[in-house]
């Protein structure tokens, strides 16, 4: 089956030669959760405006739902809803009018009880007869994402979306996240919140300096790249690492009372047997020992900053 969302080769440079995507190419299949990560300026709101057509790309193209985002803009537009960074909203209509205007925008018929599930969903109900300067600025957040899923779109982009918003809100956009994927919308996230990428997306994909790093299933991410660690707890600190243990690349942490030794969970030996037979050797008593897996945001820190990854490493499923 056709990807929902195609891009291929899209490039985008401003007036002045800034060039903000370097010939980005993703496919998006139906139903999946995308958590695009990057730091402030990797191009994120620059990719999704080229798609949503807020933005004209330099070269490449866009097919949304088979259609082409700028040929076949009405069709294609109407095919997404998106919950941009920015509040823009009119600050004198009612909620429940803006909410229904933007269902007619895309040539949807009334429909009462749609737009009621809707404010309901996001708590703005009892809010339906205020005026939008009215509201605190995470309701008016919550009438951004009302305003996105008025037509019921299949693919919905979240720009930052709880940015700076309460933990209500998040728990509540979530929740709605949830029941769109088990209907089939496709979701495209952009979030400085790792760990809500962690815990909701399918796939990650990471962009920096307009060029898209990765795009990978997080759980095979996560194997492939993630990193385990061994902290040793001695009975009694010391000053300096043996010289004994030099072989094994340790740090002396928490005052010189721990070993940190890091090993590749895709390695056919950890070689946790022999550190720990030659820690004994080095006449250090251990108290205690833990483990830690590495996270998504580990991960991602190392991509962005060159030191998770070599070249050979980063060729995901971006094409």
């Amino acid at each position: 089956m056709a990807p929902i969302l195609s891009i291929r080769e899209l490039r985008k440079v401003y007036d002045g030669g800034f060039e903000a995507l370097k010939g980005v190419s993703l496919d998006i299949e139906e139903g999946e959760i995308l958590a695009l990560l990057g730091p402030n300026g990797a191009g994120k709101t620059t990719l999704i405006s080229t798609i949503c057509g807020i933005t004209t790309a330099t070269s490449g193209r866009v097919s949304v739902g088979g259609f082409d985002n700028v040929a076949e803009f009405r069709a294609a537009r109407a095919l997404i809803g998106l919950v941009p960074q920015e509040i823009t909203l009119e600050p004198f209509a009612k909620v429940h009018d803006t909410v229904s205007f933007s269902r007619g925008l895309f040539g949807k018929s009334a429909d009462p009880a749609r737009i009621e599930d809707i404010l309901r969903k996001l708590s703005l109900w009892e809010k339906r007869d205020a005026k939008i300067m009215e509201l605190s600025g995470g309701m008016k957040r919550r009438v951004l994402i009302a305003k996105a899923l008025a037509h019921d779109p299949r693919i919905l982009f979240l720009d930052e979306p709880t940015a700076g918003v309460d933990v209500e809100l998040r728990r509540d956009m979530w929740e709605i996240v949830d029941e769109l994927k088990a209907g089939g919308v496709t979701i495209i996230l952009t979030t400085h919140y790792i760990e809500e990428a962690e815990a909701i997306a399918d796939r990650v994909g990471v962009i920096t300096g307009g060029e898209l790093l990765l795009v990978e299933a997080k759980e095979q991410l996560m194997a492939r790249m993630g990193q385990k660690q061994l902290e040793v707890q001695l009975t009694a600190p010391v000053g300096a690492i043996p010289d004994a243990l030099a072989q094994h690349e340790l740090q002396l942490v928490n005052g010189g009372g721990a070993l940190l030794y890091t090993y590749d969970t895709r390695a056919e030996r950890t070689g946790i047997t022999t550190l720990l037979n030659d820690v004994a050797q080095a006449g250090l008593v251990l108290a205690d020992v833990q483990t830690r897996e590495s996270s998504l945001e580990d991960i991602f820190v190392g991509l962005v900053s060159g030191d998770g990854a070599s070249a050979d490493d980063v060729q995901g499923d971006a094409a």
